[in-house]
């Protein structure tokens, strides 16, 4: 059986590689009820309804704001004379679709220096927000004791 050259080898890993960026970590809210199945039926009827539309209401616990609504973009704590409240942002787009760019690039020389032939290759992966300074917060839902006290969304 003859050898796959190196760039077609290459090509090959890419897209496996690809593939698996783009199948990898896209909890779905079905998936996060189906982990979480156990403790979903226990909640009441009204907070079952909420999760499954992924919304979120004052008084859910954290575990019911992250089925409903998957892993935050980032947490944070504020603390006012009043006490100490827990912020889980999430970002507009990339909470549910995240942002990947893939490259790469193959080179190929011969003779020069080392007077042979040289074939070389790279792939690079980007995530993340694409230069803009801040993350771009939709969503803000603040927790008290574990509970939600507030929900900021902002205003298209």
């Amino acid at each position: 059986m003859k050898d796959k050259s190196l760039p077609s080898r290459f090509l090959s890993l890419f897209s496996l590689c690809a593939a698996a960026l783009i199948f990898s970590g896209c909890a779905t809210l079905e998936s996060r009820i189906s982990k979480n199945q156990e403790a979903f039926d226990s909640w009441p009827v009204e907070v079952r309804e909420k999760v499954r539309a992924g919304q979120v209401d004052l008084g859910f616990t954290q575990p019911q704001v992250l089925v409903a609504l998957g892993k935050p973009t980032r947490m944070y704590t504020h603390k006012t004379e009043s006490g100490e409240a827990e912020i889980w942002a999430y970002s507009g787009k990339s909470s549910k679709w995240p942002m990947v760019s893939v490259g790469f690039g193959l080179g190929r020389s011969s003779g020069g220096w080392g007077r042979g032939t040289h074939t070389s290759g790279g792939i690079g992966v980007s995530t993340g927000n694409y230069g803009r300074g801040a993350v771009d917060e939709a969503l803000r839902v603040i927790f008290e004791n574990g509970s939600v006290v507030a929900v900021e969304a902002r205003q298209q």
